[in-house]
């Protein structure tokens, strides 16, 4: 399509339709945002109609362009959309919007609907993510082949993408990283829930962007021409872009456009019926899609079978050159045989070892028998151990294995999901764990699209030391625990480490946080205790009782070696003491009940648990006769030794509460 303006009639009807059937959308399920579809209407248009590379008939092929509706309140654009460039999407689906069970969720929803990219729900996650999707597309173009991987990431946005954190931290990264394939087009409405912008945004957008080191565009976002042309700029540009567009929230509705009134409730039946005369269609009849439209807009089915024919056609003849070919295998997320063999086994002659080293050892063990595993650390890789040693590191303009975040937690969380939306990539991210709390939407995110990437969580309680409480987590292991599909996982030694990231890399399912001590930790005897292996199963009898069975102490992490004191104590004294490693609860609520009942028998009620942080939670395991030794409180400013006896994570402590229960 060459660019044209509202003067050809098919295009001014096509553009009119979008918006026409976004706001139908919106006023039948009585809830949404009819405004931002309205005013995006000409820019998604062109987009999908001359700019992005797709194929409505295959949405998922790899040399196809990203498109990201990162402000996902305007979710009935991209429905209108996919139903009329010819994806899997019906006219009653339309119809059906915002309703259970429905395709066309209030926001898009990755996986629920051919051609949506990603889950943009909280405003800014979609800018954020689609940085992510352009360094996997730079890594596919510089690492296996740069013709079958030139695709590009496109982005709608809103204001309050841009208002959002985390969008900062991402588009400052993609700046510094030079990510030239990466198009943001901002739609500068000036109109918020609230009212005006100018209430709490009134910064240049366009120079902050400028500092950022992106290329700056302004247009007006009814004029086909210079959309048209700014988005041919933006290709030609080694720099990310940002085109700012000036639009009109609700344009065409006579007495709520420019206002507050069309962004976040339907225009209502009187205003929508102006709205339809304004436009010269039929004010009572919804849900119109004229016949000149559907064969237009659905002209884009025969470009994309053209486009993806000629990218399966340079496929053919590259995919047998060892890049490719080793990508190919990897591409549907398939494990490469043996890549287990690359994990560490430690003995107890290695001495005390934190369980964060025992990680770096497992990671570079992997990244030998896992050629896409990729990943880094928000400025902490020495402390995390997150380095693959001989391997590139990402700079500007250059992609690496090795990936510097800078301290930019939330981005890198988002980041990630958009490395894991690029197919064969296995990225990982390191932190120290209370920073989850700047990554927890993104981790949120990752958890709800069923994403798998891998967080490293260090320094994992108060016995990080002097560093004092604002760095010692005492909740987090309790509110990740409480998210759905997050696996956490808290070894006790180095070869619960290496099998933990074998669950980690094991699961594409969802989201993997491996939680890390700093301190050393004894490498227990597996010959004499239980294999390591039990971390699978996300809970197992480390080391069983002699004789009858009386007591049953459970622990995770660095707890786990005063369980094994105390049990080695009170058995001296005759008690039957079970010792259960209990590294991950979503692990071992995945058993059978059989299992569960086989490692902690209802029989045995005397149970006391030991872990360094909250101990919501763990009444689950240790039942109400039973007692939880944790912290309620935070913590302090003192070596870790001093703190860990303070607040009672000891044998002694143990010992003596344990003897409690047995009286």
């Amino acid at each position: 399509m060459s660019s044209q303006n509202f003067s050809d009639p098919v295009t001014r009807q096509s553009i009119d339709t979008i918006r026409l059937l976004a706001a139908d959308m919106v006023e039948k399920a009585n809830s949404g945002h009819p405004g931002t579809p309205m005013e995006a209407a000409p820019i998604a248009y062109l987009l999908y109609m001359k700019h992005l590379c797709h194929n409505p008939a295959n949405p998922d092929w790899a040399g196809r362009d990203r498109f990201i509706l990162s402000c996902g309140h305007a979710s009935s654009l991209i429905y209108s959309m996919l139903h009329l460039t010819g994806y899997d999407l019906s006219l009653d689906d339309l119809k059906n919007f915002r309703q259970f069970g429905s395709k066309t969720a209030g926001h898009p929803e990755f996986g629920h609907v051919p051609g949506v990219e990603t889950t943009t729900g909280p405003l800014g996650q979609g800018v954020a993510v689609a940085v992510g999707m352009a360094m996997g597309g730079q890594y596919l173009a510089q690492q296996v082949d740069s013709e079958l991987f030139d695709y590009r990431t496109w982005v709608i946005c809103s204001d309050g993408d841009l208002m959002e954190g985390v969008s900062a931290e991402a588009a400052s990264l993609a700046g510094h990283l030079q990510l030239g394939d990466l198009n943001y087009i901002y739609l500068d409405n000036k109109i918020t829930i609230e009212g005006d912008t100018g209430l709490a945004f009134t910064e240049d957008v366009g120079t902050r962007y400028l500092a950022y080191g992106w290329h700056v565009q302004r247009v007006e976002g009814e004029n086909l021409a210079e959309i048209d042309a700014a988005m041919e700029r933006a290709k030609n540009d080694p720099r990310p872009s940002l085109i700012i567009a000036r639009t009109h929230i609700g344009i065409g509705a006579p007495n709520k456009q420019d206002t507050a009134g069309a962004h976040g409730a339907p225009l209502g039946s009187d205003e929508l019926t102006l709205t339809k005369q304004a436009y010269g269609r039929d004010p009572q009849a919804t849900f119109v899609v004229p016949a000149e439209v559907a064969e237009h807009m659905g002209s884009c089915l025969t470009r994309g079978a053209e486009l993806e024919a000629a990218w399966q056609q340079l496929f053919e003849q590259k995919k047998s050159s060892p890049q490719v070919s080793a990508w190919l295998a990897v591409s549907t997320g398939d494990l490469p045989a043996g890549w287990e063999a690359g994990l560490p086994v430690f003995s107890p002659e290695d001495g005390a070892k934190a369980t964060r080293q025992a990680s770096g050892a497992a990671i570079n063990g992997l990244a030998e028998k896992l050629p896409f595993l990729i990943g880094g650390s928000a400025d902490l890789a020495p402390s995390n151990n997150t380095e693959i040693k001989g391997a590139d590191f990402w700079l500007p303009g250059q992609s690496g294995r090795n990936i510097h975040y800078g301290i930019r937690e939330h981005a890198m969380g988002s980041i990630m999901n958009g490395l894991c939306h690029t197919p064969g990539l296995i990225p990982f991210g390191g932190t120290f764990f209370v920073f989850a709390d700047y990554m927890r939407p993104a981790m949120r995110m990752a958890a709800l699209m069923g994403l798998a990437p891998i967080y490293v969580m260090t320094h994992d309680s108060i016995g990080l030391g002097e560093d004092g409480p604002t760095h010692q987590p005492v909740e987090h292991l309790a509110s990740l625990r409480a998210m759905p599909n997050l696996t956490v996982i808290r070894p006790c030694d180095a070869n619960e480490t290496a099998e933990a990231w074998k669950a980690a890399i094991a699961n594409r399912q969802g989201p993997t946080v491996l939680v890390l001590s700093r301190q050393g930790l004894p490498t227990l005897d597996r010959k004499q205790f239980a294999a390591a292996d039990g971390v699978q199963r996300g809970g197992y009898v480390l080391s069983p009782e002699k004789g009858d069975l009386q007591l049953i102490l459970l622990a995770s992490g660095s707890e786990v070696q005063h369980a094994m004191v105390a049990q080695e104590t009170l058995q001296a004294e005759g008690v039957g003491v079970r010792v259960v490693s209990l590294p991950s609860w979503e692990l071992f609520e995945a058993q059978d009940a059989a299992y569960r009942e086989e490692v902690l028998p209802a029989t045995c009620t005397k149970r006391v648990s030991m872990e360094a942080g909250s101990r919501f939670g763990w009444e689950r395991y240790v039942g109400l006769q039973g007692c939880a030794i944790g912290m309620d409180e935070f913590g302090a400013s003192a070596p870790a030794g001093e703190l860990m006896t303070h607040f009672g994570f000891t044998a002694e402590n143990m010992i003596a509460v344990a003897k409690e229960q047995l009286a």
